[in-house]
């Protein structure tokens, strides 16, 4: 009993350590300032602004939440086990706890500029021909798990489907707290190596997906010339299936001078898919100049990353062994059906401890 009360009473010194370091006390102190615009009669004048203060209030106060919530039944359970009982009881409660904590532990490595703002990730299938497909259908899958798990809300912006079987690109959104931070990790090429289920043989083959990750930030932040702009307009299928409620109101925009292409087609209204996608495309283009170091969108150059041989950052092996290798961090794990299940929280942890003192 005593090395799990140790255990445990290590982890809450931990947790108190790293709710001093974020002053947790601003961050209540800000949420009391959102509280009180929320209840301002004048709140839904402007009714984007209301959504965007109702939202930052509901993350934060979250947020908050599972500080202090951890540290509650952290500090409640050691003194139930320091009161006796049985310790074969308190074991998966003590690993439970633990695994809490350890997830909260993570956010304290997440200060960069924007680590706490909602998350944009776009998906797109590379060398591998269906298997590529199929394989970014999989990394969706792995991403919508690890969203569920690490209470983030997600929303599928765009969804393109291979003619044959997977997916050809995927957008999603991630909200809640240190979204960017936490998958800012996943950005690059990962690569996967399995028997395929898509040839005959079924022989060994590796395909590649293109990951891209970038924080959400507000459009007006950012100015973007008009005459730099290529806006196609087509049909979007509904969730019933791709006959079903179809209407021609998704849009996609491509910026003429970078390349870069942004696809939107998850509301009905066109309008709305449209100034999503250049909240988003402008999010793009201010995580580009901040890559390439300037200071004028106009400046930005084509940035064209491409998902093939040599280029990845991590190795998905399913056969012949089972093996999960991040190339950044050195982290490996053999427990690739329980990453590929949405248990991303070690690969983070690791990649975030590498870049320590990069910055």
């Amino acid at each position: 009993m005593k090395q799990l009360i140790d255990r445990l009473t290590a982890a809450l010194n931990k947790v108190e350590d790293a709710i001093r370091k974020l002053d947790l006390e601003k961050d209540r102190k800000h949420l009391l300032v959102l509280e009180g615009e929320i209840s301002s009669p004048d709140l839904w004048n402007d009714h984007q602004k209301a959504e965007t203060i109702i939202k930052e209030a509901a993350n934060l106060r979250l947020y908050i939440q599972s500080w202090d919530k951890t540290r509650e039944d952290l500090s409640t359970t050691i003194e139930l086990m320091e009161m006796g009982g049985d310790e074969s009881e308190y074991e998966l409660v003590v690993q439970g706890l633990l695994n809490r904590s350890d997830k909260l532990l993570i956010t304290v490595k997440l200060n960069g500029e924007y680590d706490k703002s909602p998350a944009i990730m776009q998906l797109s299938a590379g060398v591998g021909g269906t298997d590529a497909a199929d394989w970014t259908e999989m990394l969706e899958r792995m991403y919508l798990r690890y969203g569920e798990m690490s209470d983030l809300n997600t929303e599928i912006l765009e969804e393109s489907h291979s003619e044959e079987a997977g997916i050809k690109s995927a957008t999603i959104r991630f909200t809640g707290p240190f979204a960017f931070g936490k998958l800012k990790s996943e950005k690059g090429v990962h690569r996967l190596v399995r028997l395929s289920p898509f040839n005959s043989d079924n022989l060994r083959q590796t395909s590649f997906a293109l990951v891209d990750v970038i924080p959400e930030i507000e459009q007006a932040d950012l100015s973007i010339d008009e005459n730099d702009l290529k806006i196609d307009t087509y049909r979007s299928s509904g969730k019933g299936g791709q006959s079903v409620n179809t209407t021609d109101s998704a849009v996609r925009i491509t910026h003429l001078p970078t390349g870069l292409v942004v696809a939107i087609q998850n509301e009905r209204s066109q309008l709305k898919n449209k100034q999503q996608a250049l909240s988003i495309l402008a999010s793009r283009l201010a995580e580009l100049a901040r890559e390439q170091h300037l200071d004028n969108v106009n400046e930005l150059k084509t940035s064209h990353k491409s998902a093939d041989w040599g280029s990845q950052i991590r190795s998905y092996v399913l056969h012949p062994y089972q093996k999960i290798k991040d190339n950044r961090s050195g982290y490996e794990t053999s427990d690739t059906q329980g990453v590929l299940d949405g248990n991303l929280e070690p690969l983070i942890e690791a990649y975030l401890s590498s870049q320590v003192g990069k910055d």
